[in-house]
């Protein structure tokens, strides 16, 4: 299950992680991406005589490496069998030298703070001890959106002066000053305000927007503040598009985290007789063997008990990550054939003709438990001919979606709603009761309630914030 439920990046970490301590762990020389596929992982041989310890877990084995560290060691140790090592290819420094500058260059480099951002322009002012450490303890205590919403007597506590107050006073007004526009602010009132310059268009009409029509503006009542401020519609509409080009948390981008790259771990592809089956991208996992060198010097009856030992206990770490990557490779090979098979029309049509599907039917089919099948799609991605899904998104609960009793996936329902709400006349769009008519009429029978609730969770507005007005 721990291995079952790795990525194929996380798989291939964990590959480097235990080459790296265990010397009778290793990667076949010939194999790479680019090598042909065997049908499964290869199976350990182990000598009759030879009984290796179980394993349950691949760090049981951490004492080892109080007697032997290293390979080099071992060599040491055993200098009169030596000559008998493989021969490793003359390119193996560069290519070790290779993989690891390629590691290196897919991590990501330190993403810089708000409040790294913020005390480095701090730089620019000419400060006293106590300003700075003041001002610094503010910037420490901004929300991720770049807000200070405590009140100044509440932050310093009861214990204050009136110096202290000053200073956060001056801090604050000083923190409103920095890059980007906007931190430091107490509200989204404040926090919009603090980005109008003269420069900015339509500041006065902004300012007036910002000050009392936000609700408003966000319900779209656009007749309503025509009328209170006098200025004609079109002067409004502009003026909005102004307001929305200000920036209402200023401290999030630097919140966000660069999103990972996708590295699928299953590929589907249609075969010749117009099928489509699943290839597992498993990376350099079926490369692992054991060393045969060391095998054979447990062998022999002149090794000690102590050097046998060790070689038992990492046998048997290398042997269980073998079995269980290649049970991890079952087991997903299993699992993507029986979701692929259940949902053809969808790598034939697209997102649209997704079919109700749940967990328990592909456990029931694959012969395992449920929470087995969790486990095994958590985080996997499935390279389509519809494009890069994760695998959790074929699983979707089931509507009746007519008077007949036929079901329909929710995920496809919501397509169509999205669809539906995309073509519809902006300047006059549907209404939830409409909605549920459209839907109707394309043989999608389901509730009001049930519309707003798909609605919002896709963060669709309502009609009236969906008009747009002329």
């Amino acid at each position: 299950m721990e291995i079952l439920q790795l990525t194929t990046l996380q798989l291939e970490e964990r590959i480097d992680q235990e080459l790296e301590k265990n010397p009778l762990l290793e990667l076949i020389a010939e194999f790479s991406d680019d090598a042909p596929e065997t049908e499964g992982g290869e199976s350990v041989e182990v000598p009759p005589d030879f009984e290796v310890e179980p394993v349950t877990s691949i760090g049981a084995s951490e004492n080892a490496h109080e007697d032997f560290q290293t390979a080099d060691e071992f060599a040491t140790a055993y200098s009169d069998t030596i000559d008998e090592l493989p021969a490793r290819s003359q390119n193996w420094i560069e290519d070790e030298v290779r993989r690891r500058d390629d590691a290196f260059a897919n991590i990501p480099s330190p993403e810089q703070t708000l409040q790294d951002h913020l005390i480095a322009q701090l730089g620019w002012f000419d400060l006293t001890p106590e300003q700075r450490e003041m001002t610094e303890r503010i910037i420490n205590n901004l929300d991720r959106r770049g807000y200070f919403t405590t009140p100044l007597e509440e932050f310093l506590g009861d214990q204050r002066t009136q110096t202290e107050l000053q200073l956060a006073e001056e801090a604050i007004q000083l923190i409103r000053r920095l890059d980007p526009p906007g931190v430091g602010a107490a509200n989204l009132k404040d926090c919009l305000l603090l980005q109008l310059t003269p420069e900015t268009p339509f500041q006065e009409i902004l300012r007036r927007l910002i000050l009392a029509h936000l609700e408003d503006v966000k319900a779209n009542r656009l007749p309503v503040i025509v009328k209170a401020t006098g200025h004609d519609l079109a002067t409004i509409q502009a003026a909005i598009a102004e307001l929305r080009r200000l920036n209402p948390q200023p401290g999030a981008a630097f919140a966000e985290q660069t999103a990972p790259a996708i590295m699928p771990d299953l590929a589907v592809e249609k075969n010749d007789e117009g099928k489509y089956t699943v290839r597992i991208i498993d990376g350099r996992s079926q490369g692992l063997t054991i060393n045969d060198y060391y095998r054979n010097v447990a062998q022999k009856k002149e090794t000690d008990k102590e050097t046998r030992n060790y070689i038992k206990r990492n046998i048997g770490s290398a042997q269980w990550l073998i079995e269980a990557i290649e049970q991890r490779r079952a087991t997903l090979t299993k699992v993507g054939q029986a979701i692929v098979d259940h949902q053809v029309d969808f790598f034939e049509i697209g997102p649209n003709a997704l079919k109700p599907l749940k967990m328990q039917q592909i456990a029931d089919q694959v012969g395992v438990h449920v929470t087995t099948i969790s486990r095994a799609c958590d985080e996997k991605w499935m390279l389509t001919p519809q494009g890069v899904y994760p695998l959790r998104r074929f699983f979707s609960g089931a509507i009746a979606a007519s008077d007949g009793g036929e079901t329909i996936a929710q995920d496809a329902v919501m397509l169509k709603l999205r669809e539906i709400i995309d073509k519809e006349n902006k300047a006059k769009p549907f209404s939830d009761d409409e909605l549920v008519r459209e839907l109707a009429a394309a043989g999608i029978k389901i509730a009001r309630r049930t519309v707003v609730k798909y609605r919002q969770s896709m963060e669709i507005p309502s009609s009236r914030e969906r008009k747009e007005w002329s």
